[in-house]
């Protein structure tokens, strides 16, 4: 924890001259920038992976008729035609899965009084009275104007991203049903989940609320980051 901590501490010195007071939560958004950069090319081939999936929908129909009444024999046969054109259902997983470390870094940089044996410097730090430390429920208890409107933006920053990721999803099924194909049931049971996901977007406003804020930063700007990167990537 040592290094990480020397890590955002260099980075808040960095931007020092730039953000002042609130440096140290700059260097937390430029810490995300930098994960999401570094997991950029799995995202990539993630989208690739989603274009090639749409491009196989008819023959999944073909598939979903012919075997309607073996749910196994189509498992197996679905797995057979996206090993043959080396696409996997699961492949947008992966880029979540590999900021889920970066995310528990700073949940445990900004959740414990001493790091590697000293104190943890990390918690003098602020956004605009905010402590990076603290969280969010404990400013709904009653916490200083500065800190509730930073709490404030945060959830409505959340809630914009989640709405805006319900909207295409809903979008994009509609284009699809529209164009006769299945949406995302290649696999029995995934369309439910993928059909679900947009809602757990909202599910990020109790992260924010329980989460260290430094933390909860993360998670927004990760958020945001993930909803321009699919209006990119999946036009």
């Amino acid at each position: 924890m040592s290094v990480f901590a020397a890590l955002v501490e260099r980075l808040a010195d960095l931007l020092q001259p730039l953000f002042h007071a609130s440096a140290a939560a700059a260097a937390i958004v430029l810490f995300t920038a930098l994960v999401r950069l570094f997991v950029l090319p799995l995202s990539r081939a993630a989208a690739r992976g989603r274009r090639a999936q749409a491009r196989l929908r008819p023959d999944l129909a073909e598939l979903r008729k012919k075997h309607a009444k073996d749910q196994e024999a189509l498992r197996r046969t679905v797995l057979e035609l996206h090993t043959r054109e080396k696409v996997s259902p699961l492949s947008g997983i992966l880029p979540g899965l590999l900021q889920l470390p970066a995310f528990f870094v700073l949940y445990h940089l900004f959740s414990s009084s001493t790091i590697g044996g000293h104190g943890n410097g990390l918690l003098d730090h602020a956004l605009l009275g905010a402590p990076l430390g603290g969280r969010g429920a404990d400013v709904l208890g009653g916490g200083s104007g500065g800190a509730a409107l930073v709490y404030a933006v945060l959830f409505v920053l959340v809630a914009a991203v989640a709405t805006f990721n319900l909207v295409r999803a809903r979008r994009t099924a509609a284009d699809t049903a529209g164009a006769g194909g299945a949406q995302d049931e290649e696999l029995p049971g995934l369309g439910a989940v993928t059909r679900a996901a947009p809602y757990l977007s909202y599910l990020t406003l109790l992260t924010v609320a329980v989460v260290p804020l430094a933390a909860a930063l993360y998670v927004v700007t990760s958020t945001t980051w993930s909803a321009v990167e699919r209006a990119l990537l999946y036009p």
